[in-house]
């Protein structure tokens, strides 16, 4: 099986003066294999964040190196690691452009990374793939192919990121809380969505989530973060066999930032 990512002594520090050094990733070495889907949990300050903008490049390490298909990208920048990433964030606004109807960003998303022209007729040629799609939802959206995003609902928009950044198979898939900002039935709406992009399109994915039955119930994989270190590290067979207690026992004190729900 073909390694996807790799992180080798990833660390991210930031020096606060008078000899202060925050440590925010420690000497995370981590490996991601083609094919699965791996949920990440830590309370707040373990470091999700900085391990998800340090693959995404918005965020440089301060030592280490990072790897896609074994090529060393721990260099590239953010727009030219945007070839082999999707990333769909915690808050709906992001990843969508809101002034451009739906089928419009569906259409910049499936040209992603080639030379493009945006065009109505392109438009209509693709109609029959986008409603098909969107259809899938399972919340109108396919009833909003002509309305801008900015007008749809939170979770309808959470959908098209999703939907977006699953139309074309990246390399792999970032997930970074993205049904937090949702209410619980719209959050559980989009994550069975989420399973059904991710199983047929035998994606890659890292997902962060704050719902710990949500770490439980999807995925074949689950690391957990606590100051920067990955202090769990469970495959499938370790996974299934774990119960929401488990899962508080490892985080002691931090067990009261993650929301059971």
């Amino acid at each position: 099986m073909s390694t996807v990512l790799e992180l080798k002594n990833a660390t991210k520090y930031i020096d606060n003066g008078l000899n202060e050094r925050k440590v925010i990733l420690n000497h995370v070495n981590l490996k991601i294999n083609q094919g699965e889907f791996v949920t990440v949990l830590g309370g707040n300050g373990a470091g999700k964040s900085t391990l998800f903008n340090s693959i995404a490049g918005t965020v440089a390490l301060s030592e280490g190196d990072l790897f896609i298909n074994e090529q060393n990208i721990t260099a590239y920048s953010e727009e030219k690691r945007a070839s082999y990433l999707s990333r769909v964030f915690q808050d709906p606004k992001m990843g969508t452009a809101p002034r451009m109807t739906v089928a419009e960003n569906l259409l910049l998303a499936l040209h992603r990374g080639k030379r493009r022209g945006l065009k109505l007729r392109k438009i209509n040629e693709e109609r029959a793939l986008f409603t098909k799609i969107c259809s899938e939802v399972g919340n109108g959206l396919e009833n909003h192919l002509d309305t801008p995003t900015g007008n749809l609902s939170g979770g309808q928009r959470q959908a098209l990121s999703l939907l977006m950044a699953t139309l074309t198979k990246p390399e792999l898939l970032l997930l970074d809380e993205h049904t937090a900002a949702l209410d619980p039935k719209t959050s559980k709406q989009l994550m069975l969505l989420t399973e059904q992009r991710v199983k047929e399109g035998e994606l890659t994915c890292l997902m962060i989530t704050h719902r710990m039955e949500d770490a439980l119930h999807y995925g074949n994989r689950l690391i957990v973060l606590q100051k920067g270190q990955i202090i769990k590290d469970l495959n499938k067979e370790e996974k299934e066999k774990l119960t929401l207690q488990d899962l508080l026992l490892f985080f002691e004190e931090e067990a009261e930032e993650i929301s059971i729900e």
